[in-house]
């Protein structure tokens, strides 16, 4: 038997990538409807689709999505991720795989008092390639042909050295 997927959505609105560090678990720090809310939580991602389906389906396509990305760890949650170091200074460990897409992402801090936000900040964090990663990527995307002629004589060339290291005498 063959199993072919015939339907497809086109998502919105989703991150590239989405990590949740809280101090404690989801539940015992606010109700479903204020997490829903503010989109806490790898089950609160929503997106938005470009045609006329139902939010039923489009949910069944974020579900998979956010199941998708999970899998590749673009998408995780961590509830004993922050460590409080005073009463006013905490740090969280945000791993970023290599796979993250570059970009601008927006690092948000919420204050729960009671079940409820009592203060929230977000700051822009910048995701980019640095040094000889990001000027090897610039080369290939600025000069193709360059790029693929310098990959093949470097592996012709090593390949001679190889051969000449370990032929036999």
């Amino acid at each position: 038997g063959m199993w072919i997927n015939r339907h497809q959505d086109h998502l919105y609105g989703m991150p590239g990538y989405y990590y949740l560090a809280t101090s404690r678990p989801l539940d015992k720090i606010a109700s479903d409807g204020v997490l829903a809310r503010y989109q806490i939580g790898l089950e609160n991602i929503r997106a938005t689709d470009s045609s006329a389906k139902g939010a039923r389906e489009t949910e069944v396509f974020t579900r998979a999505a956010v199941h998708r990305q999970a899998e590749l760890h673009l998408y995780a949650q961590n509830t004993n991720g922050v460590e409080f170091l005073s009463p006013q200074l905490f740090r969280a460990r945000i791993p970023v795989p290599a796979a993250v897409p570059q970009g601008q992402y927006a690092a948000e801090v919420y204050l729960f008092e009671h079940g409820h936000v009592v203060s929230a900040q977000t700051t822009p964090l910048f995701v980019d390639q640095t040094g000889l990663e990001r000027r090897l990527y610039a080369f290939a995307h600025s000069s193709p042909a360059l790029y693929g002629l310098a990959a093949v004589t470097m592996a012709l060339g090593l390949g001679w050295v190889s051969a000449m290291v370990f032929r036999r005498r």
